[in-house]
């Protein structure tokens, strides 16, 4: 299997966040805002392997700030790691103050995606080529994220072990 570099797959979004996007504070929803990161994860990750993909798990979504109605929403995602047959995709969330100019960090999310072969199971992708200070931080610090990742499903398990006895 071969390696890609990071910026062959990393991807831009942007939108404008109108009233029908947001709540009663005139903020996004958050499910718009986890919307959208799925769906531009989504898209990294299949540029990447080149194969349709589905999200295993998604590990954060940290909002840091609101972003109003009239500002717009923008997205950066790009695939931090990658194992057998699985991505780590990171997202940072942005909102844009198109009046002044203003940019503001309002959230990060990481996920991970299962690329699929014809058969409908899981298909080996190529490993990933960090090449900037905060890709090789992402990179770097993958395996750590990953650990947990198993740890809280291993805990799952148990516990709904535990439910059925």
């Amino acid at each position: 299997m071969y390696s890609k570099r990071v910026s062959e797959s990393r991807t831009h979004m942007t939108d404008l966040v109108l009233p029908p996007d947001t709540n009663t504070h005139g903020t996004i929803f958050g499910g718009r805002v986890m919307a959208y990161v799925d769906k531009i994860a989504s898209i990294v990750a299949m540029r990447h392997c080149r194969l349709p993909v589905v999200t295993a798990s998604s590990d954060s979504l940290d909002f840091l700030a609101p972003i109003h109605a009239g500002e717009a929403i923008q997205l950066e995602a790009f695939v931090t790691w990658t194992h057998k047959t699985s991505m780590e995709i990171f997202c940072r969330i942005e909102s844009e103050d198109l009046l002044t100019g203003e940019h503001r960090l309002t959230g990060t999310s990481y996920l991970t995606f299962v690329a699929l072969g014809t058969d409908g199971k899981p298909a080996l992708v190529p490993a990933i080529i960090p090449e900037t200070p905060e890709e090789k931080w992402h990179f770097d610090t993958a395996p750590g994220r990953r650990e947990m990742r198993l740890q809280r499903r291993n805990e799952r398990a148990t516990a709904q072990a535990h439910r059925t006895n």
